[in-house]
């Protein structure tokens, strides 16, 4: 694991990210999900007595079930899944415990691995949810989480997956080079493994087509530095087409210009990783770029796409 990621899964960084992630989810794809979802015909939910149970795959602190949790109606049951003990117990004490219409919520911890589920683990999963980690799979373990997905007949919400496109402004004559090394950093092989990084998305959408499931794409960038306090809506209407996505504010003021300099520092560092060439004139433009966030002159979108794939009902309808 390189250094990158190691503060990647860091509480801190978690927390500090969580404000952005939740104004970035693809809202759009909800209604889909709750017509899908056991439960969504009144008659049915009025007299099932089991809730939702959904699965929550590399959950962090928690930030999918604190954000979608209170966006489904019914009992729900969230098992939370990771391979790191201190991440499981903050998920776990700050999951809400209330649905959308005030039905219970209860959780369950499951350490290990994630990439290793099967449909058999899966049978009687209402949903499985992940946030930021179709980008850390290889094909090898996208294809094992695809077949358990629709061999149990379990629809599947991937959020916040890097596609590999950052605008910044104002323009710098690095930023397209610092790109493609980043992007080359996330499509890295580390012990054997050859991550997807921003074919992630692509890589997903065909493997769980190709088994039969229905399959959305929802753009859910982030919105950094000078963003801040913009609804998604008048930052996406600023941007033009293709920027939509995201049903909240981006982050406020000092929040938000430290976000933006914990990511530049993060960005920039795994440039320099996948390229040692790039280190004298990395760290000049890092020093440009931090300089113009403190200003509050720096605007930064990074691209993520959200995948819901759902699996076809008896009858062949999704």
């Amino acid at each position: 694991m390189s250094t990158t990621d190691v503060t990647r899964f860091a509480p801190e960084w978690l927390a500090l990210r969580e404000a952005a992630d939740a104004a970035a989810r693809a809202p759009e794809l909800l209604e889909p999900l709750r017509l899908h979802l056991p439960g969504a015909d009144p008659v049915e939910r009025h007299g099932r007595a089991a809730p939702l149970v959904i699965r929550d795959l590399g959950c962090g602190t928690g930030s999918m079930g604190r954000w979608l949790a209170p966006r489904l109606g019914g009992r729900q049951h969230w098992i939370l899944h990771d391979h790191d003990p201190r991440l499981l117990e903050l998920a776990s004490a700050r999951l809400p415990r209330r649905a959308a219409d005030g039905s219970p919520v209860t959780v369950a911890t499951e350490r290990g691995d994630v990439s290793r589920l099967t449909a058999d683990r899966l049978m009687g999963t209402s949903l499985v949810t992940a946030s930021a980690l179709l980008d850390l799979l290889t094909r090898e373990e996208l294809d094992g989480l695809v077949a358990a997905c629709a061999g149990a007949g379990c629809p599947a919400l991937l959020a916040l997956s890097v596609v590999g496109r950052v605008d910044l402004a104002p323009a710098d004559p690095m930023d397209d080079e610092i790109t493609d090394a980043f992007n080359a950093h996330q499509r890295r092989e580390e012990h054997g493994r050859r991550l997807l990084g921003p074919d992630a998305v692509a890589a997903a959408s065909v493997a769980f087509a190709r088994r039969g499931m229905t399959v959305r794409v929802q753009t859910s960038p982030w919105r950094l530095g000078a963003w801040a306090g913009k609804s998604a809506g008048a930052a996406g209407a600023a941007e033009g087409p293709g920027a939509a996505g995201g049903d909240g504010v981006a982050p406020d003021g000092r929040l938000s210009r430290r976000l933006t300099a914990e990511w530049l520092r993060g960005w920039v560092g795994a440039a320099r990783e996948q390229r040692p060439d790039l280190a004298a004139r990395s760290g000049a433009y890092l020093r440009r770029r931090l300089e113009a966030c403190e200003a509050g002159e720096l605007r930064v979108m990074v691209h993520h796409s959200d995948v819901l794939a759902l699996p076809r009902r008896a009858g062949g309808t999704p």
